[in-house]
Order: structure tokens, then sequence, then C-alpha cells
């Protein structure tokens, strides 16, 4: 672990028991496991978005008297970003927790502490990433929650 001070550098060794490497060998397994499901999630998520313009027009087609219409390709675009958005969004943090876990199962096959020190740079973006999407998810929440309370307060006053 390195402690940076005023421009100098101290060095601080840190030894991991056997334990606390069995504990990191572990997490690399599942974490490794978990970033498959990810690209396979986000593979899924790509595929739906590529089909989802074909698949919602041809819903409006099959409505008597075209009542979806327009509406079914509109919406089949709007499916088509959304999910390609979600895609995207979701492939960083999958990124990261794949790096972490390549990075550190070399550490202890190599035991290098360069490969050490870069997975846990992995997990910290991988962790900072997420932190970040929650703080936007629960903004986008809170506006919402405000813009229902205006709105209902509005329609009462017009009452």
């Amino acid at each position: 672990m390195e402690v940076y001070n005023d421009m100098e550098e101290e060095v601080i060794e840190l030894h991991l028991n056997e334990s606390a490497k069995g504990f990191l060998r572990e997490a690399a397994k599942w974490a490794y496991f978990l970033s498959i499901l990810g690209y396979i999630m986000i593979g899924f998520f790509v595929v739906f978005a590529l089909f989802a313009g074909a698949i919602f027009s041809s819903v409006g087609q099959m409505m008597p008297m075209g009542q979806m219409g327009m509406f079914g390709s509109s919406f089949g675009m709007i499916i088509t970003f959304f999910y390609l958005l979600i895609a995207t969004l979701y492939f960083f943090p999958i990124y990261y927790l794949n790096k972490f876990a390549a990075n550190l199962k070399l550490a202890f096959k190599s035991n290098d502490s360069a490969a050490l020190a870069s997975s846990f740079e992995y997990l910290k973006s991988h962790y900072k990433f997420i932190g970040i999407m929650a703080i936007v998810t629960l903004s986008f929440y809170a506006l919402f929650i405000i813009g229902a309370i205006v709105v209902a307060v509005a329609a009462a006053f017009n009452h």
C-alpha cells in the first residue's frame, strides 16, 4: 500500500496471511463468474435492442385498423435507444469487475504486487462507477417524486 505525503512517497508493506489470500482468491472467482454473466446480459440487451424496432413495428401492423400505427415504430426506436443505453452503462462496471478478477488471479499466480495493486484499482473503479450511478438514480427518483407532488398539488388547486 502506498501513502502519499507532500510529494514524498512512503511505502508501507502489508502482508497477507493464508486466510486473507484464500478470501481474495474466492472473491476473484466470484467476480470473474459475475463478470461473465454481466457480459452475457449485455449481449441480451444489445440483441433485444436491435430487434425492438422490428418487434414493435410488427406488433403495430397486427393491431386492428393500425391502432399503434406510427406509435409502434417510434416506441420501438425509444426501446432500442433505452436498451443500448443500459447496455453501454452496464458495460463499464462489468469490465472493471472482470479486470479486477483477472489481475487478482494473475497477482496470486505470479506473486506480482503490481498486478495486485492494479486489481484493487479496478475494484475501486467498479465501486466508484456503481456509487455514481446510484447517486444519479436516486436523484432521478427524487426529481420524479417532487414532480409528482407538484402535479398533484396543482391538480388539487385546480378543482
